[in-house]
């Protein structure tokens, strides 16, 4: 799917959203008016969790900023909560969020079969889940109705093509959490799509030591005098680690990442970040509340089974400018 039809596609869905929300029959407090099923009769009646295996930074900080929107604009409780990368931690979160009155849960799923249990256990409760962000490919084995995010096989094919047009002949596609099937696949992806060989590096751990990761990359590089490009699946990891090992080699090496960060845009505007891969994150804390709201008030599924993807988009020096104005918005 091209990148413009994944984006039409997400502006679609949410302005289906949006006007059903409209047309909900307990959309407004006070109305007194139920909707199908049990549901509250006050939108000051529900609550709507999101819980992540987010670090509360640069990324998860707008994912979040998106589910308050939304839940201010709906008027409905919100409890966000991150896990920070634990598991067992989000599984408990979850669980806690059945017993603590959610009406609908929405969780990340990096780890799926950690919180297996727990999102099974509140669709048996018959509370409505969508997963967010990652877990695509298992959100109906969670329970889930729908997954919003982005496919990260499909954004690393995008990005194996970008190195390709690029000119680069080898790839080392850094990886900073090793449990994160997302970032695995896009590895994966661009593996599928880029003419040339993509290696990975383990960099576990890497945003809580940008300094061993570096460490880590640079030693890769200086390994591999063949190795010409840099896949870093995370911007911070792309501007903390990888931009500055390039620098100690002394090599021309082109260098992409996923999502966007302050430095990334800065990096993108002198050329010395390629591009990065925007999941749109705003949209998918957004839409995880709206698609809840829906299914909680008027026991609307959307999504037709199949996920709603919010992303890739690509942010190159074509398009940083029109960018930053986004983020610095707080919605990008």
């Amino acid at each position: 799917m091209s990148i413009k039809r994944i984006a039409a596609a997400a502006l679609g869905a949410a302005a289906l959203v949006i006007a059903l929300a409209g047309c909900s029959g307990s959309g407004t407090a006070g109305t007194g008016e139920a909707g199908a099923g049990d549901a509250p009769a006050a939108a000051g009646d529900i609550k709507l969790c999101v819980y992540t295996h987010g670090d509360g930074g640069t990324f998860w900080s707008v994912v979040q900023k998106g589910a308050e929107d939304a839940a201010a604009a709906y008027g409905v409780t919100l409890d966000y909560q991150g896990s920070t990368n634990d598991s067992s931690r989000q599984a408990s979160m979850i669980e806690a969020g059945i017993s603590g009155g959610c009406d609908g849960i929405a969780a990340s799923a990096p780890d799926p079969g950690a919180i297996t249990d727990a999102m099974q256990a509140a669709a048996d409760a018959g509370i409505p889940t969508v997963t967010v962000n990652s877990g695509s490919a298992v959100f109906a084995d969670l329970g889930a109705f729908t997954h919003v995010g982005q496919d990260e096989i499909v954004a690393g094919r995008e990005a194996g093509d970008q190195f390709d047009e690029l000119g680069a002949t080898k790839i080392l596609c850094v990886v900073h959490e090793a449990a994160n099937s997302g970032l695995l696949e896009r590895c994966d992806g661009a593996a599928e799509t880029f003419d040339g060989e993509v290696v990975e590096l383990n960099a576990d751990q890497a945003l809580a030591d940008l300094t061993a990761a570096e460490a880590k990359v640079r030693a890769s590089l200086e390994a591999d005098p063949g190795i010409d490009a840099v896949f870093a699946v995370n911007a911070d990891v792309a501007t903390g680690a990888a931009l500055p090992a390039i620098a100690a080699v002394g090599r021309d090496i082109q260098v992409g990442t996923v999502d966007l960060s302050a430095d990334a845009l800065t990096a993108i505007s002198s050329g010395d970040l390629a591009f990065a891969i925007d999941q749109q994150q705003y949209a998918q804390g957004h839409l995880a509340i709206e698609l809840l709201f829906l299914a909680v008030t008027d026991a609307i599924e959307l999504g037709g089974g199949l996920p709603m993807y919010t992303g890739p988009a690509f942010v190159t020096a074509d398009n940083v400018d029109a960018v930053q104005a986004s983020v610095d918005a707080g919605t990008r």
